[in-house]
């Protein structure tokens, strides 16, 4: 009997489909990497976030620093997220998440670390590991000793918890400004927030001036050039003077509740150098310590790296 050639063709195409189904069913499923970006609302203001992996998973609190947001950790979530639970909030004024006014809101880091208490309570954080830079670390501390039953580990990446991390030049005219809030001497600090300086936040310091994407300062400027969002970060620069008269209670959090910690310092950091990291090892047994040659912005330059180190540190530890 002969088959006609239309009915051979639609059994070659069935067998085919057949082979690309089983083929699929034995490959492994892909990592859940996709970032999805989400907004809730606390105290009346939109906080933007990035989540990706599954919920069921040990959680990863990801605090940025100044001048950017969420931005930041862009690279180092999809990284993490086949294993962990990541979130990665921006703070009010930084980012895609609400701008009020410094009329309108007060910011101070005890306001931002409430508004991100408010924030991890609302998306269902109850226990999480926290990773620290820049103005991540003054609100991650003031989490910690309010709630260090719900803190796992510490990742610290270029955040300060001792004066020593402070005494550098970049500091002298904002010290200034902490002892005599006059307009001049804020107009002083108004270079902080140019394109200068902050292609400087990401460039000074690194092996590879080439490795760092323009896209970095590409995205926060504009955010800066806002109207009223220097009055937002001179208002914070201000805030920060209130937090080296917290280092001895952070300090002793770290001394009582011995959180497993991981130190992945860019240790060219012009504003934070390792001279703020090393004191760590004097309140921490169980402390894992990375300097790398690079820059404030350390995920810029060796985020892989990072991303392998946290991987490896979390690892060995007992999480949720």
């Amino acid at each position: 009997m002969t088959i006609p050639k239309n009915a051979t063709i639609a059994m070659a195409l069935i067998m085919l489909a057949a082979w690309s189904l089983s083929s699929r069913a034995a490959e492994p499923e892909a990592p859940l990497s996709q970032v999805l970006h989400r907004t809730v609302k606390i105290d009346g203001l939109e906080i933007f976030y990035r989540e990706a992996g599954p919920k069921d998973a040990p959680t990863i609190l990801l605090l940025h620093g100044f001048p950017t947001s969420s931005h930041m950790f862009r690279n180092l979530i999809p990284a993490l997220a086949d294993k962990y639970h990541v979130v990665a909030p921006d703070y009010p004024g930084f980012g895609n998440s609400s701008a009020p006014s410094v009329k309108e809101f007060d910011y101070t880091f005890d306001n931002l670390a409430n508004i991100i208490e408010k924030f991890t309570e609302q998306v269902g954080l109850k226990k999480y590991s926290i990773y620290l830079m820049d103005y991540g670390a003054p609100i991650g501390f003031r989490l910690a000793v309010k709630h260090p039953e719900r803190v796992e580990t510490l990742i610290v990446q270029n955040g300060n918890a001792y004066d020593e991390g402070l005494d550098n030049d970049f500091w002298k005219p904002i010290k200034a400004y902490w002892k005599d809030r006059t307009d001049a001497q804020g107009d002083g600090l108004r270079s902080l927030l140019t394109l200068d300086a902050t292609k400087w936040q990401y460039t000074n310091g690194v092996r590879n001036i080439e490795a760092i994407s323009p896209d970095t300062w590409g995205h926060v400027q504009p955010l800066l050039d806002r109207p009223g969002n220097q009055e937002i970060q001179l208002a914070l620069f201000y805030s920060y003077g209130s937090n080296p008269a917290l280092y001895p209670q952070w300090q002793e959090y770290l001394r009582k509740h011995q959180p497993p910690t991981l130190i992945v310092w860019g240790q060219n950091d012009a504003i934070f150098p390792a001279a703020g990291a090393h004191p760590y090892k004097r309140d921490l047994k169980n402390l894992e310590f990375h300097l790398l040659d690079t820059g404030h912005f350390a995920l810029e330059e060796d985020g892989a790296s990072i991303a392998t180190l946290i991987r490896e540190f979390l690892s060995k530890q007992v999480i949720k």
